[in-house]
C-alpha cells in the first residue's frame, strides 16, 4: 500500500482538529470573557532509511541520510489568555479583570472553579453569583435594602443603605492568578478548575502583586479575532483540500500499476 495514503490520513486528521477549534473560537466570538484555543501540532515518527551521519566508507560519512515521516498529528490545545477589550455596560454587578487574574467561583462539590466572566447578579438570599447561580468566593451578601453597590478596583466591596450617611462594607473581592493559566482545564459555562500544570491558585489583592484591577460596570469581551480566525479556517481548507488531493493521486498511481502490471 502507498505510504502517502496514510500520510495523508494523518493531514487530514489533523485539519479536521483544527477546524473544529476554530469553530469553537468563532462561535464564542461574542461569550463574554472568553480565550481562544489555538491547535499544536507536530510531526509524527519518522522512518530511517539512511541513517545521517552514516559510514558511506571508512573515510567519508552520509550528510543527510533517508528520512521519511509518517504524517502530523494535533498534539493539543492551548488557551489563548490575551486580554479581550473592556465594555462598558453601566451595570453595578459587571465587572471585569483589568489585567491577570481570575475570579473564583464555588462549585458545588465544594471545590473551586475560576473564571474571567464577571457577569454577577444576586440571588434570592443577596448573595453575588454567576449565571449559574454559583457563589462568588468570598460569599458577598448585598442587603435587600441597598440602594446603590460600589465596587472599587481593589475588590472592595460597599452600599448605601437608607438611615446611613456612610457606605457599609460588604466584604472584598480577591482575584486569584497561577503560573501557568494556560494549564487550565476549562469545564465550560467559562469556567476553569485547577490542574498540575497550572500551578497552585495564588490569591490577592486586585491591582497589587501584578494582579488585575476590578472595574466596576464593565465586561471583557472574548479575545476571539474574527478576521484571524476566517484567515486560519481559509488556510486550513486549502491544507486540507491538498491532503485530499495526494490521496487521489497516490490511488490514481495504484489505479495505473493494476491495469498495466
Amino acid at each position: 500500500m502507498h505510504s502517502a495514503l496514510y500520510v495523508s490520513k494523518t493531514g487530514l486528521s489533523a485539519q479536521d482538529k483544527q477546524l473544529t477549534t476554530i469553530a469553537n473560537n468563532l462561535a464564542n466570538a461574542a461569550t463574554v470573557g472568553f480565550k481562544r484555543d489555538r491547535a499544536v501540532f507536530e510531526d509524527l515518527l519518522y522512518q530511517i532509511q539512511r541513517q545521517p551521519g552514516a559510514q558511506s566508507t571508512q573515510e567519508t560519512q552520509l550528510p543527510s541520510g533517508l528520512q521519511l515521516g509518517v504524517g502530523t498529528r494535533v498534539a493539543g490545545t492551548t488557551k489563548q489568555f490575551t486580554e479581550g477589550s473592556l465594555q462598558i455596560t453601566e451595570q453595578p454587578l459587571d465587572l471585569a479583570i483589568d489585567g491577570r487574574g481570575f475570579l473564583p467561583i464555588l462549585q458545588p462539590d465544594g471545590t473551586n472553579a475560576y473564571t474571567r466572566n464577571g457577569q454577577l447578579h444576586l440571588n434570592a438570599e443577596g448573595q453575588m453569583v454567576n449565571a449559574d447561580g454559583l457563589l462568588l468566593q468570598p460569599a458577598i451578601t448585598v442587603p435587600n435594602n441597598a440602594t446603590s453597590v460600589t465596587i472599587g478596583t481593589d475588590g472592595t466591596v460597599s452600599a448605601m443603605v437608607p438611615g446611613s450617611i456612610t457606605p457599609q462594607n460588604l466584604g472584598n473581592i480577591q482575584v486569584v492568578d497561577f503560573v501557568n493559566p494556560a494549564g487550565l482545564q476549562s469545564l465550560g459555562g467559562n469556567l476553569y478548575v485547577q490542574t498540575g500544570s497550572s500551578g497552585d491558585p495564588v490569591t490577592g489583592t486586585p491591582g497589587e502583586n501584578g494582579l488585575g484591577r476590578i472595574q466596576q460596570g464593565s465586561l471583557e469581551n472574548s479575545n476571539v479575532n474574527i478576521v484571524e480566525e476566517m484567515v486560519n479556517m481559509i488556510t486550513s481548507q486549502r491544507a486540507y483540500e491538498m491532503n485530499s488531493k495526494v490521496i487521489k493521486t497516490a490511488d490514481e498511481m495504484l489505479q495505473n500499476i493494476t491495469q498495466n502490471l
